[in-house]
């Protein structure tokens, strides 16, 4: 639940302090009849991502147990990719995310209803459906026949939501650098753990080898249905039995992915840069 809680947390301030960048702005600059597209291009961005993870979830259960490995493990390689492309971007554009919204936003002004209405789609619209791809993907691998991944996300987006309208009035402050690279760490390995389990489904699939080949079974030591098994599974995506590719593949991808992204910057962070500045 953890795990959930932290990607609908990472997600959805992303989306929530890009939102309240564009709003601040045109309210700043006496520009407020350009707010109405605004919010419609948000309206359908956020649309769309919830028909993207209902399509996800509801289409797979038509498909065979084979079909529907293959494709949660293909759609779970793929979020990951997202995922990590995302957490390097952002540890790379907190420091000057205002500035670049505000260009595209001033041209997007000068165009017409048409170009803001975009604006706002495009730019939520991608953390939208990243958000859908990775989420489906991480509760699917953390399903414990419960709603509490669900519950997780659902929570980790409250919050987003909650502190995106703090930033907005100026209320909360908080380095945006650092919080995106504590949090881009964290996700790194939660991203690991959905790496392995998409490999799993793979080998459940038939596309890659060595199902019954185990790395190792500790499953009499961690018990899968006990409360530190369910917790470590619900943070982690731990499982007790791993085959040797998906031990092989978390490990290839969590240590140099890890070890780069926490690498100090080349770009020299600005003193003093807060979320509150960002957003007015």
């Amino acid at each position: 639940m953890f795990s959930n809680y932290l990607i609908g947390l990472r997600e959805g301030l992303e989306a929530s302090l890009v939102v309240c960048i564009l709003i601040a702005y045109l309210v700043k600059t006496g520009r407020r009849e350009a707010l109405r597209p605004i919010w419609t291009g948000i309206g359908i961005a956020v649309a769309l991502a919830l028909g993207f993870g209902c399509a996800l979830e509801f289409g797979s259960q038509e498909l065979t147990f084979q079909a529907q490995e293959a494709l949660g493990g293909s759609l779970s390689i793929v979020a990951v990719g997202l995922v990590t492309w995302m957490v390097f971007w952002m540890r790379r554009t907190a420091r000057h995310l205002k500035s670049e919204l505000h260009g595209r936003l001033d041209a997007a002004l000068a165009m017409g209803t048409g170009a803001l209405v975009a604006t706002a789609f495009l730019t939520v619209g991608r953390e939208g459906l990243e958000t859908a791809l990775f989420v489906w993907a991480s509760v699917h691998a953390a399903s414990d026949g419960t709603p509490r991944p669900l519950i997780g996300v659902a929570l980790g987006i409250a919050t987003a939501v909650l502190l995106g309208w703090l930033f907005y009035r100026g209320a909360l402050r908080i380095n945006l650098a650092k919080f995106f690279t504590w949090t881009g760490g964290m996700l790194v390995v939660v991203a690991a753990g959905v790496l392995a389990y998409g490999v799993h489904d793979l080998q459940e699939a038939g596309w890659v080898p060595g199902l019954t080949n185990l790395a190792f079974d500790i499953s009499d030591t961690i018990v899968p249905d006990s409360w530190y098994g369910t917790l470590l599974k619900g943070v982690f995506n731990f499982q007790p039995d791993p085959t040797v590719v998906q031990l092989t593949v978390w490990l290839l991808y969590l240590v140099p992915v890890l070890t780069v992204f926490l690498l100090p910057s080349r770009v020299p962070a600005r003193t003093g840069e807060t979320a509150a500045s960002a957003a007015k």
